[in-house]
Formats: C-alpha cells, sequence, structure tokens
C-alpha cells in the first residue's frame, strides 16, 4: 500500500490488445483503528501456537516469523496426533505431512506428502525464499530438507502406532476424519500479514494422499491490502471450493471477516451432494485486525491474542 494514504488505491490495471479493463480498487479508511499486533489460530493448540507467535514479535521477529514459530509448537508436541510428531499414520503406517506458508509480499512455499521431517512448515518456508517454485513434493521435498539441514526422523510415536494397529485390526478400508491442522494468522505492529498451516492429514489415508493444507488458496491466503484466511476439516472440500481465497475475495468486495466466512462454508454446504457430516471450517482477519470464523459442524474453536490476552473463542456454525 502506497505512502500517500489515498483513499482508493488502484491494485492493477490489464491492457491487452488495446482492450482496458478496468482496475479493482481497494477503499481504504483511514478512520478505522487497526487492532494490532493479533494472532488468530485453529483449535486449542492454538492457545500455546499463538503465545510463542506474540514472544516472536515482541522479540522483534516479523508476522512470517511468528507464524512459522507459532504452528511448531503443535508440529513438536507429541500429544497433537493430527500434526507433525505423533501425527496419526496413512494407511501402512507411514506418517506424511503437508504445510504451506505465505508472507505479506505474497510469497508462497509449500511441502506436500513429506515423511520423516519433524518442522514442514520452515521447509515450505525454505522453499518459499529459496527456490523458483511454490511447492515440493514427497522424496523431492524430503531430499530438499535434508540439504538444507533437516534431520530424518521417526515421527511415529508409540500412541499415534497403537492407534494404527487397533485400526487395522478393525478391518477398516476407510480413513478416519483427523481434521484439528492448525492454520495460524499474524497481524504485526507495521501492518503486514502472513499465515501459516500444517497437518498430518486425514488419518489412515490411502498412501498418496495430499489434503489441502499445502495448497495456496485452498487451505491459506494472504493479500496485504486486504486480509488472509484459513482452513481446517475436509480437505478434499477445501480444495473443491478454494475457500481462503474465496474470503479474501469476498472481503476485497467489502465483506467483513465473518461475513466471508460464512460465506464460504456455505459454498462448501451447497456444493456437497453426499453427506453433510464433515467438517469445513475457516478464520480469517483484514487489514484492521477484524476477526470472523465460521463452520460447518459445530465444535469447532479458534483462539485469538494480542499484546496481553490469548482467548479460546467457541465458533458459530451452520448446522446446528
Amino acid at each position: 500500500m502506497k505512502s500517500s494514504r489515498r483513499n482508493f488505491i488502484k491494485t492493477g490495471v490489464i491492457v491487452s490488445a488495446g482492450l482496458a479493463l478496468p482496475s479493482c480498487e481497494v477503499k481504504v479508511d483511514e478512520k478505522k483503528v487497526v487492532k494490532k499486533p493479533l494472532v488468530v489460530s485453529t483449535w486449542n493448540h492454538g492457545l500455546k501456537a499463538n503465545e510463542v507467535a506474540i514472544e516472536t514479535l515482541q522479540n522483534g521477529g516479523s508476522a512470517l516469523d511468528a507464524v512459522e514459530a507459532g504452528v511448531r509448537t503443535a508440529e513438536d508436541d507429541p500429544e497433537t496426533n493430527s500434526v507433525g510428531y505423533g501425527g496419526l499414520p496413512d494407511a501402512n503406517g507411514d506418517v506424511t505431512l503437508d504445510a504451506s506458508i505465505m508472507d505479506h509480499l505474497g510469497n508462497a512455499g509449500s511441502v506436500a506428502y513429506i515423511k520423516n521431517i519433524k518442522n514442514p512448515i520452515s521447509v515450505a518456508r525454505k522453499v518459499m525464499e529459496e527456490t523458483p517454485h511454490v511447492m515440493l513434493a514427497g522424496d523431492g521435498a524430503k531430499q530438499f530438507a535434508l540439504k538444507n539441514g533437516f534431520k530424518v526422523e521417526n515421527l511415529l510415536t508409540e500412541n499415534s502406532r497403537k492407534s494404527w494397529e487397533i485400526w487395522k485390526k478393525s478391518n477398516s478400508n476407510s480413513p478416519e476424519e483427523n481434521h484439528d491442522t492448525i492454520g495460524q494468522i499474524c497481524l504485526d505492529e507495521e501492518g503486514n500479514l502472513s499465515g501459516a498451516v500444517t497437518t498430518s492429514g486425514l488419518a489412515y489415508k490411502i498412501p498418496g494422499r495430499v489434503g489441502d493444507s499445502p495448497i495456496i488458496g485452498a487451505a491459506l491466503f494472504v493479500d496485504n491490502e486486504i486480509g488472509a484466511a484459513c482452513a481446517t476439516g475436509m480437505g478434499e472440500w477445501m480444495m473443491k471450493t478454494l475457500g481462503s481465497f474465496l474470503i479474501v475475495e469476498k472481503m476485497r468486495e467489502g465483506f467483513s471477516p465473518q461475513e466471508a466466512c460464512e460465506f464460504a462454508v456455505s459454498r462448501v454446504k451447497s456444493k456437497n451432494y453426499n453427506n453433510e457430516y464433515f467438517q469445513a471450517a475457516y478464520i480469517a482477519v483484514n487489514k484492521y485486525g477484524e476477526v470472523g470464523s465460521y463452520s460447518l459442524q459445530p465444535g469447532f474453536e479458534y483462539a485469538v491474542a494480542g499484546k496481553n490476552t490469548n482467548e479460546l473463542i467457541k465458533s458459530r456454525s451452520l448446522n446446528k
């Protein structure tokens, strides 16, 4: 955003074959008080993630530093069986991880289906900052991580292994919804936004399955002029509806973060013709530090933190 502080900021004009398309215009309300710093995370493990993110900001870190450090707390926690170390494995007993990160400049990085690397969010940041690519997957992502100083680690804890063995003995061929992906959005003192998402995905999924978490626009989207959003829930539906991108675009149109989240969840429900018993949830933050959240099913919680606050809030839901 330019320092001239104009009421309307032109974000671009496309000219092709002599045809000028209308530019997008972002209206700036200079009277609004911006609430910053602000950190918002999904689920109850977001409380610890928020605490670390705020501490990172207080120590001089950027919004990008904050979200990386914040979600790493869930990746490192063996008791969090939906993320990182201790995550529930796929049908073969392998823990496979997905993650994405995005900064205020629109840069993005992600990794998909990476094994034996404890902190995929940090690998995703390396992809963003040190390669010309957005996503690396599978063995390629793992080899890239090893070349950049990450170590091979066994991510299957004893508790997760026992859970997998019980599932195998049940003769079930279906994965189990394990949707407590952690996503985090930060608005720092400079007014810059960044976001991060990391997960071990569906428990006992078909080997090779990748969810929405590494997909920019599905699980995560950041536009520093408008706001940011991230998702948690059944990844297949997040990919089919690109809800995080949709939420940011609705905020661009003038929707509040809450209205935009409700719109995205309603879109998921309207496009699902088979059942509506899975979870789909979003959090969003705009440039003024206004927060929104909404879920398809009851039970979704999100954590909101400022300089001296950190609170877990129950989200409203479309289904009751």
